[in-house]
C-alpha cells in the first residue's frame, strides 16, 4: 500500500548536510562509515540502497570496489555525486520512494539516521525487508534516549548540529523499542542484531532477510 504523509504534517526539503558540515558532522559520517563497512558482506558486486543518502551520499561512495551498483533517496543530491558512474538517485522522501522500488532488488539496504524522523517506521521497515533480495540486510543506525540531550544541546545550543534534524525527530530507540518493529516488519528474531554503539547512544541493528 502507498505511503502517505498527512497534511499537517511538516515536509521535509533538505537532504542531510546540503548547507554544508560542521567537524561534528564530519566526524560523525566518518564513524558511521565504520560501522556500516564492518557489517556490509565481505564479497564485492553488491547491489545497495541508501535511505536518506544524504546531500554527498558518502556512505554509498564509501563501499568502494565491493559496490556494483548503488540507489540513493533523498530531496537534494550534489552534481558531484550525480556523475558517480555507479550511483543513481531517487529525488523524495523515503515514505514517497520505498513503495516505488522493486521487490528483491537489494542485497543490503542503508537506514542510518533515518528511522527516528519518519512517521510510519514499521510500514518503512516493511518496505526495506520486501526490496532486500534472500539473504539480504538491512543496516539500521538511530539515536538512543540516551543521546537525546547530547543531541538537543549540541543543535540548539551550541549549533554544532543542524538544528532542523533534531527538530523533525519522532522517536529516540532502545532495543526494546526497535526490535518488536523489526519483527513487526518480517525479520526473524534469530536474524537480528542489535548493538549499542558510541557509549550507548548509538544503537546499530543489523537484520537479514530469510
Amino acid at each position: 500500500m502507498p505511503a502517505t504523509i498527512e497534511l499537517d504534517h511538516p515536509v521535509r526539503q533538505e537532504s542531510y548536510l546540503q548547507h554544508g558540515s560542521s567537524f561534528v558532522d564530519r566526524l560523525r559520517t566518518r564513524l558511521v562509515e565504520r560501522e556500516i563497512l564492518k557489517r556490509l558482506p565481505r564479497t564485492g558486486s553488491l547491489q545497495v540502497l541508501d535511505l536518506g543518502c544524504g546531500y554527498h551520499a558518502a556512505y554509498l561512495k564509501a563501499i568502494g570496489d565491493r559496490l556494483a551498483h548503488g540507489v540513493g533517496v533523498d530531496f537534494r543530491v550534489s552534481e558531484e555525486s550525480r556523475r558517480h558512474p555507479r550511483l543513481r538517485f531517487v529525488d523524495s522522501s523515503v515514505e514517497e520512494a520505498l513503495p516505488a522500488l522493486p521487490a528483491e532488488a537489494f542485497d543490503v539496504v542503508l537506514l542510518i539516521s533515518v528511522l527516528e524522523h519518519l512517521w510510519d517506521p514499521v510500514q518503512s521497515l516493511s518496505h526495506c525487508q520486501r526490496v532486500l533480495k534472500p539473504g539480504g540486510r538491512l543496516l539500521v543506525n538511530v539515536p538512543t534516549w540516551y543521546a537525546k540531550p547530547v543531541l538537543e544541546v549540541s543543535a540548539f545550543k551550541f549549533g554544532t548540529s543542524p538544528a532542523l534534524d533534531m527538530d523533525e525527530h519522532k522517536m529516540y530507540y532502545s532495543k526494546r523499542d526497535l526490535w518488536p518493529l523489526l519483527v513487526r516488519a518480517g525479520f526473524k528474531p534469530s536474524r537480528i542484531r542489535l548493538e549499542y554503539r558510541k557509549l550507548c547512544m548509538i544503537l546499530f541493528a543489523t537484520a537479514i532477510k530469510p
